[in-house]
């Protein structure tokens, strides 16, 4: 088994590939395979952003591995002018709906609910299949509230600290 612990910076050559959904990439501990069928095991540091398409990683044995994005079901959004798509975009996120966003269209998973309200709001959309790269979010890592001073959770916001803890 290729057992990788560490994430590297992006590499001109590679030993193997692992092609991997959104979802599979979003996780630290994952038992997979790569391109030429070898059983791999990732044990990456927690609460890290997802693996992104093109990105490194080093195995115990020093192998290379990168990265693929796998194509997978998505909705391709566009609008007639900027502010639909920005009213869009609005009504998604308070769904707490992930997004890939491009210039001039939004990319979120295939969902017939999320599907209807877009067209309902006058949004053309399309089903593609295409890697899916949604926006990490304002503070980085997964999802999750601040639980200051719990080990696990201690982190500064990126953006902002919001006011002085005594």
């Amino acid at each position: 088994m290729l057992v990788i612990h560490h994430r590297i910076t992006v590499q001109p050559h590679w030993d193997a590939e692992l092609e991997l959904s959104f979802e599979a990439r979003s996780k630290s501990r994952l038992r997979c395979f790569s391109r030429n069928g070898e059983d791999v095991g990732l044990f990456l540091e927690r609460g890290q952003p997802a693996l992104h398409d093109g990105e490194c990683l080093q195995a115990e044995d020093g192998r290379i591995v990168r990265v693929l994005a796998r194509a997978e079901p998505l909705l391709h959004v566009t609008c007639a002018n900027p502010f639909e798509l920005m009213r869009a975009a609005y009504h998604l996120g308070n769904r707490h709906v992930a997004l890939q966003l491009g210039d001039g269209w939004l990319r979120l998973p295939d969902d017939y609910v999320l599907k209807a309200m877009l067209e309902q709001l006058g949004a053309t959309v399309e089903s593609v299949e295409a890697p899916y790269q949604p926006e990490q979010g304002a503070y980085g890592g997964g999802h999750h509230h601040s639980h200051a001073g719990d080990a696990e959770f201690s982190y500064a916001p990126r953006l902002h600290q919001f006011g002085a803890r005594k």
